[in-house]
């Protein structure tokens, strides 16, 4: 059984607790997760620094952490995703799509890197993105990460290239 817990401390926008249990389901499923308690917390960009001065020992914001906190000893998965909401808010306006879809591709992503994806390596990178995409495609979201809309600056580039999640 998959159980999923949503927590929402940043109230800057309607969050999906359906779509987004939806989707964590289908992640564990495709992946052959079968017995998972998964929490997803959405915070805003100041808590999102604090974590990752705090975890990572990186300044400034990121769109997500992972953590798959499964002991040892236990028979069932326990991960959990933050994500940033403020910053999917900001990233889908400049990219051009919901941010449900933005905040679905963070919930991917980290979930994906629970379940043992990496993007450290270009050619990994390259698979766990386009496992995000198929995902999100078959949910409806459309292709989300490998847009072809233009992207602000650096910061965006670095993101998706350099994400600590």
């Amino acid at each position: 059984m998959i159980d999923v817990e949503i927590h929402q401390s940043f109230e800057g926008m309607n969050l999906d607790r359906v779509a987004i249990e939806t989707l964590v389901l289908t992640v564990c499923h495709t992946h052959q997760v079968t017995d998972a308690l998964v929490s997803i917390a959405v915070i805003d960009d100041v808590q999102t620094c604090r974590l990752n001065a705090q975890y990572l020992s990186h300044e400034g914001s990121t769109d997500c952490f992972s953590f798959d906190l499964t002991d040892e000893t236990d028979t069932r998965r326990h991960f959990e995703v933050i994500v940033n909401g403020e910053r999917a808010i900001e990233q889908a306006r400049l990219r051009g799509h919901s941010d449900q879809a933005e905040l679905a591709l963070y919930v991917t992503h980290g979930m994906l890197h629970n379940l043992g994806h990496d993007d450290l390596v270009e050619e990994d990178a390259q698979r766990m993105h386009a496992e995000e995409d198929r995902i999100l495609s078959g949910l409806g979201y459309g292709i989300i990460y490998h847009t072809d809309s233009p992207l602000e600056g650096s910061e965006e580039s670095e993101r998706r290239t350099q994400d600590p999640a």
